[in-house]
């Protein structure tokens, strides 16, 4: 878990360079928000839980992977399909959805980090690709809004 936040915060400045700051901005919050209700939800529906996780007084999830490490992946992600079309973008999900299933399996049966109850790899594939399309949408509705605008 350590080493996880670590790598989250080195990564942060170098995501967040270039000219397209405030779609990375959108994106981030937008994807912290999104993981941290859905996983509110899956553990609040006692699908998942987290028995360690940082200020577990305060969040029964994993603020880590929620507000950290998926919004930063979903930034990752969009600037690699940008330019996409959706063959490409179905693609690059998978290269990420795929990975994420089967390593969020390996941890579950290794680590104490969570324990699935109600959910399997493909609950964290289906998840993981609503997520990444729905922030991929929004990207897609900001670019024809500017489009709009500038014309």
């Amino acid at each position: 878990m350590n080493l996880l936040t670590a790598l989250c915060v080195v990564a942060l400045p170098f995501l967040f360079k270039g000219s397209k700051m405030r779609e990375n901005l959108v994106i981030f919050f937008s994807k912290g928000v999104i993981a941290t209700l859905i996983d509110a939800y899956v553990v609040g529906s006692k699908r998942l839980e987290y028995p360690v996780r940082p200020f577990p007084k305060i969040f029964k999830t994993n603020i880590i992977y929620d507000i950290l490490f998926f919004p930063l992946l979903s930034v990752f992600w969009v600037k690699l399909s940008y330019n996409d079309q959706l063959g490409k973008i179905i693609l690059k999900s998978l290269l990420f959805s795929v990975p994420m299933s089967i390593g969020q399996w390996f941890f579950e049966k290794n680590s104490k980090l969570f324990k699935w109850k109600k959910w399997t790899p493909f609950h964290t594939f289906a998840s993981v690709n609503f997520t990444l399309f729905t922030i991929r949408g929004l990207v897609g509705l900001l670019k024809k809004l500017d489009k709009v605008k500038s014309a």
